[in-house]
């Protein structure tokens, strides 16, 4: 690497230049180079024509309209697998607000720029001669590239506006927006990763065409919205699309909690307490499940409020919670593993923990209901929680037993898979076929085993079963039913019981 570009990057620069052409490193990765943050890819423009592009490297393809051949290099990084170069080009009608109906080659690197979003990405950087002082930018203090022979292209003032750490739309904000709608979401990621602020003219331009994001696929919105909430200055992020008039065409339904008053329990709005919660789970660099739900675990108690000042309830706001969340996330398209996963924790975050209360049973059907691989992700949001609400500490004594108690009941069976007999087993032992009473018989067993861990064992199992095997398909079937409701009643009692104690925050 030569101050900080890949080989693989200097290779294809390197060769569209041998073959007479102009080639530039572009966009984003010169933003984050003169930044010394690392790039996340690397796209280089040439004034080659994409057919000129593939004659110089032949492992190349060009699939799209957009004039932008990938060309394929033999690195080992995935991040460098697959570099695009696009010809020169300027862009027309963008009748969906997001890709241009028509693009046409353009002749120079400016006019190539001119196309882009904002200032700090319209900044091109050769390695040739520069031919131009017009264009010879480096030099100023802060943006010096420690090499000989490069030239940085920058029409538009972008390295000034990195120095003043500054969002700013190239040209006209409000066609800028007009013609791609997405770039108000990215104007709103990019200043809050880089920790930027987003130029007045160009701010003034989202809020005044933010509806125009009602017409960008929503997974593009929840690319971007992702980014938000997985940066470090996450809760910046999510103020800041509330700024713009942008959250409202992603999760209205979090700005209902805006300046509504909660009860002795919390010092902040319901908007304030999510927002300082994500906030922390943020600063505890926590997965991207984690966040979500911390944004979104309250979403629900504005609906759900009852009364006001300092005795304001909000019973059942977990349940109904989990139900709007699972709406916008579904709206928004994420993957469905990440959805079940999210509204578990949220329907669940309200889980009882008092020492003297809490027993092992109630600890191994709440680690059966949420899953125990979604345990962990659970603590880390009632800490999430807690900080949210004020508290000094995110993990008192009564959460560490809580924890203890989780550790305690690992081993046990939390699912009919964790019984110490086997469907085969049973066959074996009864002589029978394969057939529904197998099933009748995990089922009785294992509501057994869940309120008394030590009859999982192999050898009561297998008395029992014997027992149980004397009873018709009805009666088994009927006691087999018996027993799955029993299961479901005590869950609910316990549900209810948590909510009758525990459910006012």
């Amino acid at each position: 690497m030569v101050s900080g570009i890949p080989r693989e990057v200097l290779e294809v620069v390197g060769k569209l230049e041998k073959a007479g052409f102009d080639a530039y490193v572009v966009g984003g990765c010169v933003r984050d180079l003169l930044l010394g943050r690392e790039p996340e890819d690397w796209d280089v423009t040439t004034n080659a024509k994409p057919e000129e592009v593939q004659k110089i490297f032949p492992e190349s393809f060009y699939e799209n309209k957009f004039f932008t051949v990938t060309v394929q290099t033999q690195s080992e990084n995935p991040k460098l697998k697959g570099i695009e170069v696009t010809t020169y080009r300027s862009d027309h009608k963008y009748t969906d607000r997001r890709r241009p109906e028509e693009v046409k080659y353009a002749k120079t690197i400016d006019e190539d720029l001119s196309r882009r979003d904002f200032t700090v990405n319209a900044i091109a950087l050769g390695f040739h001669e520069a031919r131009s002082m017009k264009h010879e930018t480096a030099k100023e203090e802060g943006f010096m590239l420690q090499a000989s022979g490069f030239m940085i292209v920058d029409p538009f003032e972008g390295q000034k506006d990195l120095k003043r750490k500054i969002i700013r739309a190239v040209g006209n904000p409000e066609e800028r927006f007009a013609e791609d709608a997405l770039r108000m979401m990215r104007a709103a990621r990019l200043a809050t990763v880089l920790n930027f602020t987003i130029e007045e003219k160009t701010r003034k331009a989202i809020q005044e065409k933010s509806a125009l994001l009602k017409e960008i696929s929503k997974e593009r919105v929840r690319d971007e919205l992702v980014k938000i909430i997985m940066a470090a200055r996450a809760r910046e992020g999510i103020e800041l699309l509330y700024e713009l008039k942008l959250l409202q065409y992603s999760m209205p339904e979090l700005e209902e909690g805006y300046g509504v008053q909660q009860n002795k329990h919390h010092k902040y709005t319901v908007w304030e307490h999510n927002l300082f919660s994500l906030e922390y789970a943020a600063k505890q660099q926590w997965n991207l499940a984690v966040r979500v739900a911390a944004l979104l675990h309250d979403v629900a108690k504005p609906r759900v409020k009852e009364g006001e000042g300092s005795d304001a309830t909000f019973y059942n706001h977990e349940v109904v919670g989990a139900s709007m969340a699972k709406q916008i996330l579904t709206r928004l398209k994420f993957p469905g593993k990440d959805i079940e996963k999210i509204i578990k924790l949220i329907r669940y975050h309200m889980f009882y923990y008092n020492v003297d209360e809490v027993t092992e049973s109630s600890v191994r059907r709440l680690v059966r209901k949420i899953g125990a691989e979604n345990i962990e992700n659970l603590l880390q949001l009632r800490m999430a929680d807690r900080i949210g609400s004020g508290v000094p500490k995110a993990q008192p004594y009564k959460l560490r037993h809580w924890q203890y108690m989780i550790e305690r009941v690992s081993r046990d069976p939390l699912s009919v898979t964790m019984l110490n007999i086997k469907g085969d087993d049973i066959l074996k032992l009864l002589g029978i076929s394969p057939g529904p009473r197998v099933g009748w018989f995990l089922h009785v067993l294992f509501g057994e085993v869940l309120d008394d861990p030590k009859k999982n064992d192999k050898a009561y199992l297998e008395g029992r079963l014997k027992e149980l095997h004397k009873l018709s398909d009805e009666e088994l079937q009927k006691f087999a039913k018996k027993v799955k409701e029993e299961m479901e009643r005590v869950e609910a009692a316990a549900d209810e019981s948590v909510k009758q104690k525990y459910f006012v925050k």
